[in-house]
């Protein structure tokens, strides 16, 4: 079975769940324009998800996901509304699923964590998963340490279910790339900031624009979090005082709050403009279906004239 067929969707391209950014606007988007939309609930209350779920609902009534952080506090109460609202799939991220795929199998909800190694891949599909995301450290945000290009065919060896190719991909060559490497399909996160349903501010969709292949850098290396984001004057400062070995304390302080300066203010400066490495490939903001459509139809030439 297809992933296509597994999720029931149109593209095997996923949305990525991006923190504060991955609202009910984009995932409808997405959704709706065949892939699979993915609502971030990491820092919602019970009360906010189950809004944003039928805020999608009246946009589109195609398949879309809800993002799980594991180390939240409110987990069951987010559980149960995805239960509630019968939400189809779920991926999660920041700990083992272990503990609430009982409830979502019951219902029957489809589970895909995020992984970053062979070891925790091989774990999830122990454990059940009906697919895996495995996510290479070229993705933005919150990354493991092996690339996309070595970590696919890896676990793809490993494990016997569908796997979902994540970090470093923004167009059909990236998506040809993963299929060769033995995916079934891709996440995307980075190109879509770039679109026009991507809910952030002008500001920080500027710098995508901008930014050119070194402009990320990856912090929180030393206490094993490590964050990939556009560089600016808050990432220097905090590179700065993590090789002097600073305090949690003060680390946390510069970063405190800094993502939604990004995302609602368009800080530059003082905010977490998360973004993967392929940022220098993004040139214009396009709405999500022409992003998607692109993506896919460059994928399928560019697989189609691979000859060796």
């Amino acid at each position: 079975m297809t992933i296509t067929q597994l999720f029931n969707i149109q593209y095997p391209i996923f949305q990525g769940a991006m923190a504060q950014i991955a609202r009910y606007p984009l995932a409808a988007a997405v959704s709706q324009a065949g892939g699979l939309g993915i609502i971030a609930s990491g820092g919602m209350s019970a009360e906010t998800l189950r809004h944003e779920i039928r805020e999608l609902r009246k946009i589109t009534d195609r398949p879309f996901a809800v993002n799980l952080m594991l180390m939240m506090e409110n987990i069951p109460e987010l559980v149960q509304v995805i239960i509630d609202e019968q939400v189809p799939i779920v991926t999660t991220g920041a700990g083992t699923p272990k503990h609430v795929m009982p409830y979502l199998k019951e219902a029957g909800i489809k589970v895909i964590p995020v992984v970053a190694s062979v070891k925790h891949a091989i774990k999830m599909a122990e454990l059940g998963v009906d697919a895996i995301i495995a996510e290479g450290t070229e993705a933005g945000g919150h990354i493991g340490t092996t690339t996309t290009m070595a970590l696919i065919p890896q676990i793809v060896d490993a494990v016997k279910i569908p796997v979902i190719a994540a970090g470093g991909i923004a167009d059909g060559r990236g998506m040809a790339a993963a299929y060769t490497l033995g995916a079934q399909g891709v996440q995307l996160g980075t190109v879509f900031l770039a679109s026009e349903e991507c809910p952030i501010a002008k500001g920080y969709k500027e710098a995508i624009l901008k930014a050119i292949d070194t402009d990320t850098v990856v912090t929180g290396t030393r206490a094993g979090a490590p964050v990939r984001c556009l560089r600016n004057q808050m990432t220097e400062k905090f590179i700065e005082l993590e090789n002097t070995y600073a305090n949690r304390d003060e680390l946390e302080s510069l970063t405190l709050g800094s993502l939604a300066k990004a995302v609602k203010d368009g800080d530059l400066e003082n905010g977490s403009l998360m973004a993967g490495q392929i940022a220098g490939m993004i040139r214009e903001i396009k709405p999500v279906h022409t992003i998607i459509e692109d993506i896919y139809q460059e994928a399928k030439a560019v697989l189609n004239r691979t000859v060796i």
